[in-house]
């Protein structure tokens, strides 16, 4: 059955004063804490953790890449250093490795993308899925004049793309609408959460700004990885990129999207979980640093958070 997703309706913060007045949560701290315990136990390498019970932590999912765009593994926590807004903390819980990922994706498949460019998202997607390992969970997202949820969220794969096969070109893309629509439907999935987005960039009959849009998916805790696939990237697709930690491409040539989307599976499966105790429950937006004493190495991560009161 397929399930259209309904925009949130979220009123919108168009300042920094009035969005740290905003009350959000922090992610779940047991989760993070069975998450660092089962990896720990199951010896998966390269993976170490630490969870003081009772705490609850700010979860920061951060990739580090070299000066080629590779992932750097073999991290420790020692090598990590985060600041919350200006001040260092001690980071409290570490994993690294195969860290459950559920991931959302969501394929443009208006009439703007009929013919090559809706094959070569079919192709990508494929690629995607196969790269995924078997604990990971995917849902399937397709973004026409509605949004609609063609795979629902759960670790049947082969599901997912079959899902993605079936898609045919329908509507127009109110991108910014669906966008937000995808970030709100996998943010309620336990554990770390991704959202891949392909689409050429057009938006057409959003209710939402691209502004409104960044202002929301940064409150998210979900990773963006926006795809433009066409002659131009928008400016919103790197910013929703950077302010989640994610990453944004532009796919000239759409033979080569599935190169690309093999490099975001790559980036997924390299990522550091951090956590630290927050220093205040004052309802504020925080903003975080993360930095690594490596040289020539890039660190993508969120940039911030709202401090529960709770």
């Amino acid at each position: 059955m397929v399930q259209l997703l309904q925009v949130p309706a979220v009123q919108v913060w168009r300042s920094r004063e009035r969005k740290n007045r905003v009350d959000c949560t922090t992610r779940r701290t047991g989760l993070l804490g069975l998450v660092v315990f089962l990896i720990s136990t199951l010896g998966r390498a390269g993976v170490a953790g630490q969870y003081v019970s009772g705490v609850r932590l700010v979860e920061v999912y951060a990739t580090v890449t070299d000066s080629a765009g590779q992932p750097v593994r073999g991290l420790h926590a020692a090598d990590f250093s985060v600041t919350d807004e200006g001040v260092p903390q001690a980071i409290t819980a570490f994993a690294t490795g195969d860290v459950p990922l559920a991931l959302a994706l969501a394929v443009d498949r208006s009439f703007s993308m009929a013919g090559r460019a809706l094959a070569s998202e079919k192709a990508g997607a494929r690629a995607l899925i196969e790269a995924l390992r078997p604990a990971d969970q995917i849902m399937v997202i397709a973004i026409g004049s509605q949004t609609e949820v063609v795979a629902p969220l759960g670790g049947d794969h082969a599901a997912a793309a079959g899902a993605v096969a079936g898609l045919e070109p329908w509507g127009t893309t109110p991108l910014y609408d669906a966008a937000r629509a995808a970030v709100a439907a996998i943010a309620t999935a336990r554990g770390r959460r991704a959202l891949v987005l392909l689409s050429d960039g057009r938006d057409r009959y959003s209710t939402l700004t691209a502004d409104e849009l960044i202002d929301e998916a940064r409150r998210g805790d979900v990773i963006v990885y926006p795809v433009a696939i066409g002659s131009r990237r928008p400016p919103a697709f790197a910013e929703l990129a950077s302010v989640t930690g994610g990453r944004s491409f532009l796919v000239e040539k759409p033979a080569r999207l599935s190169g690309v989307l093999e490099t975001i599976a790559r980036d997924l499966r390299a990522q550091y979980l951090l956590g630290y105790a927050p220093p205040a429950a004052d309802g504020r937006w925080h903003s975080i640093q993360v930095d690594v004493n490596r040289r020539n190495v890039r660190v993508r991560a969120r940039d911030g958070y709202v401090a529960s009161r709770d």
